[in-house]
């Protein structure tokens, strides 16, 4: 998620109810990333982001927007075949409004617009394209092998916690590393906790969240992450019908401190869809 208001870096926004940050870590392992108080969304403190420790993980802000747009425009006959979101400032856990907007509510198509708003500032804006469930013409049409991964459950899960970020995913290597220079960096993973607290995490939503991890599993390298995305593009054929989600990385490329990178994206029943991203050259300011 990009870290740099267009007014200029440094300049100032409106905040609205900041978060009281709790610290009981019996509270903290099973928190959703938001909450709802009224008619507002309030980020909780395991939505933080890697980038500094007042600002939001992309992943959640995507998740949100996704959570909406389905509540209110989903059909169990539709797919959301694209769903992309422009990250254009960075929040902090701050109460947000999100606002939707149909664009197009035809029969076989819908375009929904969806904007994460704090203190009356756009920090982030999604457009969702939801595609009729027909039947495919006939013909053969070529499609990539089957994924030869394992599953999931046959691989052992992780003996460290930190590529976790502290319980914001589950994952499990399968090959090449997250931030390391591999050629063929492959992983599974899954959601530990709900997006909205008391509602249930749907298969949109849950790719929704997992996509923007395309970022830092296709940008990063020998010398860790330096790359900050600001935008994220899902695309999906199906939504996916099993808990994990699976990542290959696909492509990474970067000129000038600007980079995208792509991962195919998987279920435990074959493939899904991708997941691509363009960033930003990026520090992190951690305090």
């Amino acid at each position: 998620m990009l870290g740099r208001d267009d007014r200029g870096i440094g300049a100032k926004l409106p905040l609205a109810r900041p978060a009281r940050i709790r610290h009981s870590s019996a509270v903290m392992t099973n928190e959703p990333f938001f909450r709802r108080d009224g008619d507002l969304y309030q980020p909780t403190p395991m939505s933080r982001g890697p980038w500094s420790p007042t600002s939001l993980h992309g992943r959640v802000v995507a998740g949100l927007l996704a959570h909406v747009i389905e509540q209110r425009h989903g059909e169990p006959d539709m797919t959301p075949a694209r769903f992309t979101i422009d990250m254009y400032r960075l929040p902090d856990l701050s109460a947000a409004e999100v606002r939707v907007t149909p664009i197009r509510e035809g029969r076989r198509i819908k375009v929904i617009d969806a904007e994460y708003i704090v203190g009356g500032v756009s920090m982030a804006r999604a457009t969702c394209q939801l595609l009729r469930q027909t039947e495919n013409p006939d013909g053969n049409v070529w499609t990539p092998p089957d994924w030869d991964a394992p599953k999931p459950d046959e691989i052992p899960p992780p003996t460290d916690a930190r590529g976790a970020m502290g319980g914001m995913w589950a994952t499990r290597r399968i090959a090449g590393d997250f931030g390391a220079y591999d050629a063929n960096k492959r992983l599974w993973m899954s959601e530990v906790r709900d997006c909205v607290e008391g509602e249930a995490l749907t298969p949109f939503v849950r790719a929704a969240l997992a996509a923007d991890f395309a970022s830092p599993f296709a940008n990063s390298g020998d010398a860790g992450l330096g790359w900050i995305n600001s935008d994220i593009t899902l695309y999906l054929h199906r939504l996916p019908t099993t808990p994990w989600i699976g990542f290959e990385v696909k492509n990474h490329g970067a000129t000038a401190g600007v980079a995208i990178g792509e991962c195919w994206l998987y279920d435990e029943s074959g493939p899904i869809g991708t997941s691509s991203v363009a960033a930003l050259a990026q520090r992190r300011n951690m305090g």
